[in-house]
């Protein structure tokens, strides 16, 4: 009979935190799952671990492989999978002895959603910094499939450990696909793009480890231009595929930066709206600088708040509602 949950473990160099993590999943109060451990070529005392645990659990089933990447790793755990759902693991975490559990009766009881996530808390804590926190703290406020949705733009807005997937719904969008940029938050949009509808367990169920060695702090694919590249890359086939153009609000760093990469991929920025009078009037990346009265001008533009600062970016959304504009459908949150 096959088990309800597939986990999908891709392992590199994990041997300091793969006992932690082995022993997290070994204390599952859901105990109908299989793992699918692929070991991405580890030159450390990772197999020995892995194949240990294997001969002492019938769940585990371990593959090892050149080391070929993150994509092709959980590519290959995939391509194993039984299960009616897929759970992501990795190999220096720690889940909750109820995550699955507690993962699997959120989706039973929401048969509408494809997946779902749940709440993160980084450790170990002396080395979580002020940016850490702050993005614990805002991917911990992401629950409905409206605050997915909205944040969607801003960061992958469910943390990829954490994701509890139908396996049919990945299987529809083709599974995890190298584009150059994070395979998760691609992973997320594809989903969406479908009609997917995606939510998150109001409980931490991850304990979220940060190493300077981890491949997301490394890796080319995980920096901020990557990300950058991947969220315009479907804002321009998505929300603003049909629209005149892009009006961005915040003619500063972010907005500048948003502009760019647009021009990079054929899109067209139309304006820049600022509050700032120094900036207006200005011309920048060839587009007008104008104050918000000037939305006006744009009747057919999709907006972005391309900004950053603290509350900031609700005043934006606010101001756009005033002038009649409706989230997601007309404007959406970037960084």
């Amino acid at each position: 009979m096959s088990p309800t949950v597939s986990v999908l473990l891709p392992v590199r160099d994990a041997a300091p935190y793969l006992p932690e993590c082995i022993a997290s999943l070994r204390a599952q109060t859901f105990e109908d799952f299989e793992v699918l451990a692929v070991d991405d070529g580890s030159t450390d005392g990772s197999p020995g671990l892995l194949q240990a645990w294997a001969q002492e659990d019938a769940r585990v089933q371990l593959v090892r492989q050149e080391p070929r990447g993150i994509v092709p790793a959980l590519e290959a755990c995939r391509a194993l999978a039984r299960g009616r759902y897929l759970a992501r693991m990795d190999a220096d975490d720690v889940a909750e002895s109820t995550r699955f559990a507690e993962q699997l009766d959120f989706l039973y009881t929401r048969p509408e959603l494809s997946g779902c996530g749940a709440g993160v808390r980084y450790f170990p804590r002396a080395e979580v910094r002020d940016g850490g926190r702050r993005y614990e703290d805002w991917i911990n406020t992401i629950r409905s499939p409206e605050d997915v949705e909205r944040n969607l733009f801003i960061e992958c807005p469910l943390a990829h450990p954490t994701f509890f997937l139908r396996t049919d719904a990945v299987e529809n969008v083709g599974g995890y696909v190298d584009r150059g940029w994070p395979e998760d938050y691609d992973l997320l949009f594809r989903l969406w793009r479908t009609g997917a509808k995606l939510g998150a367990v109001d409980r931490v169920l991850l304990q979220w480890r940060i190493w300077a060695d981890r491949t997301s702090i490394q890796h080319e694919a995980y920096t901020p231009d990557a990300f950058r590249r991947c969220k315009i890359h479907y804002l321009l086939d998505t929300l603003a595929r049909d629209r005149d153009g892009l009006v961005v609000w915040g003619a500063g760093p972010i907005g500048k930066a948003f502009a760019r990469e647009v021009h990079e991929q054929g899109g067209s920025v139309r304006a820049f709206v600022d509050l700032n009078p120094r900036k207006i009037g200005q011309n920048i990346h060839g587009a007008p600088v104008i104050p918000p009265s000037g939305l006006v001008a744009y009747p057919d533009c999709f907006s972005v708040a391309a900004v950053g600062q603290e509350g900031a970016r609700e005043e934006i959304r606010a101001a756009l509602e005033a002038a009649g504009r409706k989230e997601v459908a007309d404007f959406i949150a970037v960084a």
